[in-house]
């Protein structure tokens, strides 16, 4: 029934998902970014000229409005941005897109720029320091107060304006916030260390047999993370904004660095292909890529989807919610951290992103050989409950990989199939998974159902492991160097998810002071805490699933901050302007007066 229920929700979503991503949607977002490129007359290099100095401290005032530094800010945005995007978003998007994902998304990186310096602008005009130790601001107030100051009678159309918007900044900070960065921890934790689930099962074991039954589903290695992480989780995030702000302070570099030297060694090993992958990226973004191995290839379309869909996941440009936390900087210029913020897409997508995709393509992990190969070919045949699956139940030797021959408990593989075309434009070929399960001492292979009027042909006797979102990373990085994926790249997981969790947390929580109050923080936090051990109970078991909740997230905020945005982009480019003309004048290189004014 369990499993009913979650094929229901998958096929629900895959509906909704279908609306929300339609390419009319991608176009408006990428158009969006290009407006306000051209309307701020390229607003980038102002973000990496002025902005970097602004994030260095020359700007810093300690009595400015506001409850942290620019760069305390900054990193706290990045510390959402710069999470498990970067590594299981990217390889989702080479994984599904291919090498052309990669090039939509630098464009989107670039043209995110602009997007949010418009947005973190216009909720920095807005934002409430009537408290400075707590800031409020985000597109919910520009929202609400921008309507009303146009003209009393649109006040009642803010106000839904940013009730729509609160409502899926939730359903974003619970999906894609939340439940991706947890389940992602997990996933690669249990693939990387076997062993945990072994010392996990046998404590379940000593367990009594009564308690057996009810323990085994969810007392597990992913169930463990699930704790851990709850608990660092509600650690931090009960100390409010601050606390999020110094500890974001300290994570976000650390863990940029440490991920940096890790994927620099495996660029490093592969330098001579450097330059044909670069071109891979963008002759694939403009033809089809030619499904082999491991990758089922698409379209030119399919990897432009893919690329903006990860892209914008990874660095929230037009979601509207990074200017939540740069309301908290300590600034008395909107601007000014609105051009820090556009520091976030370049950092997340054109940096971090392209480090990740390089050592993907690089390592060859995107379209890699097959693990094992059937000695002889299986038989599809008829499924009990209609469709075709495999009737193989026991699986050959595997070849050497990570270090291991061995197959374990929890595995994923698929074999390829070739039938009806599919979703990927121009192809046949499909992923038919199954999962390695115990039965006595011996490991067998429950094969899921692949629905066809025809029955299927296998392709071949390949036999692939699937590596799902960072976990295709982690093997990535193992393919150069043996035991790199595994301890540096669940490391970095561990940091980079659990930085988005708490300044995630931190969004959903301002949602929920605008609609109900302050007195229901606290049942936030407790019910946003228990949501990741939810998470890691394993109900989600693919890539494509994974992807279904994440997606949802993300489109549901495009759509109800887009809007706001571009009604008052007007304000935001304004000021934007106002402000350059008075930087190049050189307004803000004369001493400053206790009120924050330049003294004449």
């Amino acid at each position: 029934m369990l499993q009913s229920l979650i094929n229901s929700s998958n096929d629900f979503l895959d509906v909704v998902n279908g609306i929300l991503w339609h390419e009319v949607a991608l176009y408006v977002v990428l158009g969006t970014g290009v407006l306000f490129t051209i309307w701020s007359g390229f607003c980038q290099y102002h973000a990496l000229t002025h902005g970097t100095q602004v994030i260095l401290g020359k700007y810093d005032r300690k009595d400015d409005p506001g409850a942290i530094s620019h760069f305390q800010a900054l990193s706290a945005a990045l510390s959402a941005t710069v999470g498990i995007g970067n590594i299981g978003g990217v390889a989702l998007a080479v994984a599904l897109g291919g090498p052309g994902a990669v090039f939509w998304m630098w464009v989107v990186g670039f043209f995110g720029m602009a997007l949010k310096t418009a947005e973190v602008s216009l909720s920095m005009l807005y934002r409430n320091t009537d408290n400075p130790d707590e800031p409020h601001g985000g597109p919910m107030w520009v929202a609400d107060l921008g309507m009303r100051r146009l003209h009393p009678a649109l006040a009642p159309v803010g106000k839904a304006l940013a009730v729509v918007f609160c409502i899926t900044l939730l359903i974003s900070t619970v999906t894609g916030g939340n439940m991706f960065q947890a389940w992602n921890v997990a996933e690669v934790t249990a693939t990387n260390f076997p062993a945990l689930q072994t010392a996990v099962g046998s404590l379940v074991e000593q367990a009594p047999q009564s308690a057996q039954e009810w323990l085994q589903p969810f007392f597990h290695a992913r169930s463990l993370v699930g704790i851990i992480l709850t608990v660092l989780c509600g650690l931090v995030i009960i100390g409010g904004i601050k606390r999020i702000g110094a500890v974001a302070g300290q994570l976000v570099p650390f863990m940029c660095i440490v991920y940096l030297l890790g994927s620099l060694y495996v660029i490093a090993v592969h330098f001579t292909e450097i330059p044909r992958l670069f071109w891979l990226i963008v002759q694939s973004a403009f033809s089809p890529v030619e499904g082999e191995q491991a990758f089922l290839g698409g379209t030119a379309g399919y990897a432009f989807l893919w690329g903006m869909k990860r892209a914008l996941f990874s660095n929230e440009a037009g979601q509207g919610s990074s200017p939540i936390a740069h309301c908290a900087a300590r600034t008395h210029e909107p601007v000014r951290q609105g051009i820090v913020a556009g520091l976030e897409p370049f950092i997340d997508t054109l940096v971090v992103c392209t480090l990740t995709a390089l050592v993907i393509l690089a390592s060859g992990a995107w379209n890699r050989g097959p693990e094992a190969e059937f000695p002889q070919l299986p038989q599809v045949v008829p499924a009990p409950q209609g469709g075709w699956t495999l009737d193989a139940a026991e699986l050959p030797m595997r070849n050497h990989v990570n270090g291991t021959d061995r197959w374990k408990e929890g595995d994923v593989i698929f074999v390829v199939l070739v039938s009806e075309p599919n979703s990927i434009p121009n192809s046949n070929r499909h992923r038919l998974t199954g999962t390695l399960v115990k039965q006595g001492d011996r490991l067998m292979v429950k094969w899921e159902v692949h629905s066809s009027q025809e029955p299927p042909q296998l392709e071949g006797p390949a036999i692939y492991t699937d590596y799902v979102g960072a976990a295709l990373a982690s093997h990535a990085f193992d393919r150069v160097l043996p035991g790199l994926g595994r301890w540096m790249v669940t490391a970095a997981v561990w940091l980079f998810a659990l930085s988005t969790l708490i300044s995630w947390s931190y969004y959903g929580e301002q949602g929920v002071v605008y609609l109900f109050g302050q007195r229901f923080v606290m049942p936030y936090r407790l019910v946003y805490c228990l949501l990741i051990l939810i998470a890691c109970l394993g109900l989600v078991r693919s890539d494509r699933e994974l992807d279904n909740w994440s997606s949802l997230g993300t489109g549901v905020m495009l759509f109800a901050n887009l809007p706001i945005t571009l009604i008052f982009g007007f304000q935001a480019m304004s000021s934007y302007h106002s402000y350059i003309r008075r930087l190049r004048a050189g307004e803000f290189d004369r001493p400053v007066s206790p009120s924050g004014g330049s003294v004449a």
